[in-house]
C-alpha cells in the first residue's frame, strides 16, 4: 500500500515537471516564431526587387509583394505564415516546391554530419577527459589539456581547409566537397561526411574532454571513492563502475546542448564542403530573400535546438532525481 503511494507520489511528480517543461517549451518557440518573423524586415533591401532585379517593372513588383502577402498587415503575415507552416503549404520562391520537402531533403545530409560529428566528440573526449582525471597533474594530464586548447582554438572552417588539402588534394584519399546522395552511393555518402564531421567534432572534443576531467575530478574526491578504494577495489573499477556513471550528468547535458548547436550550426562547415544541408540552404536563402525558406528553416532550428534541451532537461532529471523535485 505504501510502495503505491510512494509510487503514485513520484509519478506525479514527473507529470508536473513534464508538463511543466512543455508550457516553456511552447512559449519559447512562440517567442522564437516571433523573432524569426521579425528580424527578416530588418534585412535591408526589398525582397521582391531582390528576386526579380534591377530592371523588373513597378508593376511587376506590386503582383509579386501582393503574392507574397507583403503588402498586408504584419499580424496577418504572421498568421498566414504559421497556418501555412502547420499545414505544410509554404513554397519556397526559388525551387518553386514547399518548403517542407526542401527541409527534409537537407535533413539528410546535416542530421547524419550532426550525428557523426558528436559520435567523433564523445569517442575522443570521454577517454581523454577520464586519462587526464586519473593523471591529474601529470604529463598525461597537461598533455590532453594542451591539445583541447589547441582543439578550441582552432576555427572549423580553417581545419576543413587544411583537411582538404591534406586528405584530398595531396593523399587524394577524400574527395574535396559534394554530396553523392545516399540513394547513389551510401559508402560514398558516408565517407563525404567523414572530413566535415570530424572537423565539427574536434571542438566539442575538447569542450567535452575539459568538462569530463573536471567532473571526473569532483566525483573521485566523494566519500563513496574513497570507500570503494579502501575495500580494495581496482582502480579500473572504481573509475568506470562508480565514478563515471555520476560524472557523465554534467557531460549529458552539454552533449544535448551541442547535438542542438551541430543542426542548427554546420553552415560554415557545410559551405566550405559544399554540402547540400540545411546551413548552405539557409545562407542561399538569405542571399535570395527566398522568405520562406529562411523562415520556416530558421524555425525549424530554432525548435530542433529547443526540443532537444527538453530532452536533455528529461534525461538530466532522470539521472539526478532532485532535480525534477525541484
Amino acid at each position: 500500500m505504501i510502495g503505491d503511494t510512494v509510487i503514485s507520489i513520484r509519478g506525479g511528480l514527473v507529470v508536473r515537471y513534464v508538463v511543466r517543461k512543455l508550457i516553456i517549451l511552447s512559449l519559447l518557440l512562440f517567442l522564437v516564431s516571433i523573432i524569426v518573423f521579425s528580424v527578416l524586415f530588418v534585412l535591408p533591401g526589398d525582397p521582391a526587387q531582390i528576386i526579380l532585379g534591377i530592371n523588373a517593372t513597378p508593376q511587376t513588383l506590386e503582383n509579386l509583394r501582393s503574392a507574397l502577402g507583403l503588402n498586408q498587415p504584419l499580424i496577418d503575415q504572421y498568421l498566414k505564415w504559421i497556418g501555412n507552416l502547420l499545414s505544410g503549404e509554404n513554397r519556397s520562391i526559388n525551387y518553386d516546391i514547399p518548403v517542407n520537402e526542401l527541409l527534409v531533403s537537407r535533413l539528410k545530409v546535416t542530421g547524419p554530419l550532426a550525428v557523426m560529428a558528436m559520435c567523433f566528440a564523445i569517442l575522443l573526449s570521454l577517454p581523454a577527459g577520464v586519462y587526464a582525471a586519473q593523471h591529474r597533474n601529470r604529463p598525461a594530464d597537461i598533455t590532453v589539456m594542451f591539445f583541447t586548447q589547441i582543439g578550441l582554438a582552432t576555427p572549423d572552417f580553417w581545419l576543413g581547409m587544411l583537411l582538404i588539402l591534406l586528405m584530398a588534394v595531396k593523399l587524394g584519399m577524400f574527395s574535396a566537397g559534394g554530396f553523392p546522395g545516399w540513394s547513389v552511393s551510401f559508402w560514398g555518402s558516408v565517407k563525404a561526411l567523414l572530413l566535415p564531421a570530424f572537423c565539427l567534432g574536434v571542438t566539442r572534443a575538447s569542450i567535452l574532454s575539459r568538462l569530463t576531467r573536471s567532473s571526473m575530478l569532483e566525483v573521485l574526491n566523494e566519500d563513496y571513492i574513497k570507500t570503494a578504494r579502501a575495500k580494495g577495489m581496482k582502480e579500473r573499477g572504481v573509475i568506470y563502475k562508480h565514478a563515471l556513471g555520476n560524472a557523465m550528468i554534467p557531460v549529458v547535458t552539454i552533449m544535448g546542448l551541442q547535438l542542438g548547436q551541430l543542426i542548427a550550426g554546420a553552415i560554415i562547415i557545410e559551405n566550405v564542403f559544399f554540402l547540400p544541408g540545411l546551413g548552405r540552404l539557409v545562407f542561399q536563402a538569405i542571399g535570395q530573400r527566398d522568405l520562406p525558406v529562411v523562415r520556416d528553416i530558421v524555425l525549424f532550428m530554432a525548435a530542433a535546438i529547443v526540443f532537444i534541451n527538453f530532452l536533455v532537461d528529461l534525461s538530466y532529471a532522470y539521472l539526478d532525481p532532485r532535480i525534477r523535485h525541484g
